[in-house]
């Protein structure tokens, strides 16, 4: 055997992917980086500014002063303080003289309503995590593992070539039975290409997401009326008039009828919900761009493949609307790609196919890897 023979089985053999599907399983991503984005962001900043909240309340103390009148007592003017935090009704007069009461009552469960923000906020993740994580990730492991077969196999139909052809007799008949071959599509690989085209058929994953998203911009856009709500109503009242002419006190003649109060924590409360309500606001149209996706087809990654024999997804078949699983399983797989190895190695072949001066005759990786092996001498030229 001389030694050019020697180097191209060294080089075809030294091709092939290691087995790495034991550690594969383990680190694919079943999220989006947009997606964890979000979620750290909608979830984490209420919990963030309510944990400031509650700290400010333990260390400040009483949340509320009010004026008592000078004769009262130092216990006395500690229970106005209490009574009025518990009530926290505003007495007042409108434009006619006729007695009004409000209630400030939002104010004093605000904190507790940006948990249940929170909560809300980390609904849509449970449901992605519970009912389409699981299909998604058998999913990227079949069809990652698949690829990098689909890979591993053409070196080696590339080395079992190399064989045929150095044992046989007439070149230009070798050349003959493997453009027919590929005409006839010998070389495909039908089990994962028709998986890819039952995920085009299905749209179980499709429809999570886009449901993931909605729920995500619904209780976005709720937050931000609430808090709009919040700011028109109430957190532009700081201070009230506070009544505790009630049960026992009801007949005192000594206690005035209303006592006027200061919420203490009111500007901490209006920065925590402008902060709130202008990063979901900025936050809305990354949501609505990450739905948006699904309405283009990602054919960056798929079309590497294409320069695997007979692997003609892309162009024989992506033709109909992007909107079902494949759309969702093609936008993970670019998340995952470090786990995709083959793809590096295509993608690289690809650049040196671009970079060829006769393109012609280097239509798949077969192809390249032929004129690597030293057969392109005696393959005839188109």
């Amino acid at each position: 055997m001389s030694l050019s023979h020697t180097a191209a089985e060294y080089m075809l053999s030294d091709a092939l992917l290691p087995d790495a599907s034991s550690s594969r399983a383990k680190g694919l991503r079943l999220e989006l980086p947009s997606d964890r984005l979000l979620k750290f962001v909608t979830v984490g900043l209420p919990l963030f500014l309510v944990s400031l909240a509650f700290a400010r309340e333990f260390s400040a103390g009483s949340q509320i002063s009010c004026f008592s009148p000078t004769n009262f007592t130092g216990k006395q003017s500690a229970y106005t303080d209490t009574a009025c935090w518990d009530s926290l009704i505003h007495h007042g007069f409108d434009a006619e003289g006729r007695a009004i009461t409000k209630s400030l009552w939002a104010l004093k469960v605000f904190p507790y309503s940006l948990l249940v923000v929170a909560v809300l906020m980390y609904l849509p993740y449970l449901l992605w995590r519970y009912s389409a994580a699981p299909a998604l990730h058998c999913d990227l492991l079949f069809i990652i593992d698949e690829l990098d077969k689909s890979y591993n196999r053409s070196v080696r139909l590339v080395q079992h070539m190399k064989k045929i052809q150095q044992a046989s007799a007439e070149p230009e008949q070798f050349w003959e039975e493997y453009e027919r071959a590929r005409r006839e599509r010998y070389f495909e690989f039908p089990l994962l290409e028709r998986y890819l085209t039952c995920k085009q058929h299905a749209h179980a994953l499709v429809s999570i997401y886009i449901l993931r998203n909605l729920l995500l911009l619904l209780f976005l856009a709720a937050t931000c009326l609430y808090l709009v709500f919040l700011h028109l109503n109430i957190f532009f009242q700081d201070e009230f008039s506070c009544s505790i002419k009630t049960g026992l006190l009801q007949a005192e003649p000594h206690i005035p009828s209303l006592i006027p109060c200061k919420l203490v924590f009111f500007s901490v409360f209006q920065i925590i919900s402008v902060s709130v309500g202008s990063v979901y606001v900025l936050l809305i149209p990354v949501v609505i761009y990450n739905a948006l996706q699904l309405c283009q087809w990602d054919k960056g990654l798929l079309s590497v493949y294409e320069m695997l024999p007979a692997f003609d997804l892309l162009s024989r078949r992506m033709l109909t609307c992007p909107l079902n699983d494949l759309n969702v399983i093609l936008l993970f797989l670019r998340a995952n790609i470090s786990e995709l190895t083959s793809f590096s190695r295509l993608n690289a072949v690809s650049a040196l196919r671009e970079a060829t001066a006769n393109k012609e005759d280097i239509d798949t990786v077969i192809d390249f890897m032929t004129l690597l092996a030293g057969l392109e001498t005696t393959k005839p030229k188109h």
